[in-house]
């Protein structure tokens, strides 16, 4: 079996792999095996619509962008290269017409997904996700954070925080203390702004984590409640 095909469920199990497939993060091998459970399981394949329902909202959030004028101009030079379609007669018939006519297709297919998450043109910077939970806890976030924005934007997709409790997101960068992002507004989305020295710690490999903390967050400066959510960064 794929790595998709045998996820365990202290990997996050089919519901966490449902997440991943549909915010694009799963690579080339395991996007095809998730392809194909969705075809040949029902079961997954509603989790996976669950999740597209739970994530669609996020794009609310965003105003969308019209893609830069040298778009056309760029898939205009890869489709009919120099003196155009008349110096090449059989250009339906050639591979290198439909390699690169399929290449223009991925590449618009990538710009329609990322649109709704963007605020502004790309930056150098890479956007990372995390999706948040732990095995012990009903309490789940998807996080999207861009560092072009200089915030974190968070989808609460379940679990309630108890009477004069607050949820506080915090930042875990290898062995290093965590540090605070800040109290979790409640409600289905929530944006927090990212400093810059805490932004410096946001790399792929770092972990976002929510700790349940009394009203207005940790009086210490430190989780002081229990870990509810946990999840590794990912570039999106």
């Amino acid at each position: 079996m794929s790595i998709v095909e045998d996820r365990l469920p202290d990997e996050g199990g089919d519901d966490l792999l449902a997440a991943e497939f549909v915010l694009g993060v799963l690579s080339a091998e395991e996007r095809a095996a998730a392809a194909r459970r969705i075809e040949a399981e029902p079961a997954f394949a509603r989790l996976v619509e669950r999740w597209e329902g739970d994530l669609a909202p996020m794009s609310a959030a965003y105003a969308p962008v019209e893609p830069p004028a040298s778009a056309k101009a760029g898939l205009d030079r890869r489709l009919f290269p120099e003196g155009g379609e008349r110096s090449r007669p059989r250009l339906w018939s050639s591979l290198a017409f439909w390699r690169g006519l399929a290449a223009a297709a991925v590449a618009a297919l990538a710009l329609a997904i990322l649109l709704p998450f963007a605020v502004r043109p790309p930056a150098p910077q890479d956007r990372l996700v995390a999706s948040l939970s732990a095995a012990d806890s009903d309490v789940r976030y998807v996080a999207l954070y861009d560092p072009a924005a200089g915030q974190v934007d968070l989808r609460h997709v379940s679990g309630e925080r108890a009477a004069g409790r607050d949820f506080e997101l915090w930042v875990i960068e290898g062995a290093n203390q965590p540090i605070s992002m800040g109290v979790i507004p409640a409600g289905e989305t929530a944006q927090l702004p990212v400093e810059a020295e805490v932004g410096g710690r946001l790399a792929a490999g770092a972990k976002l984590a929510i700790s349940l903390e009394p009203a207005g967050g940790s009086p210490t400066g430190l989780p002081t409640g229990p870990v509810i959510s946990l999840g590794d960064l990912l570039r999106l």
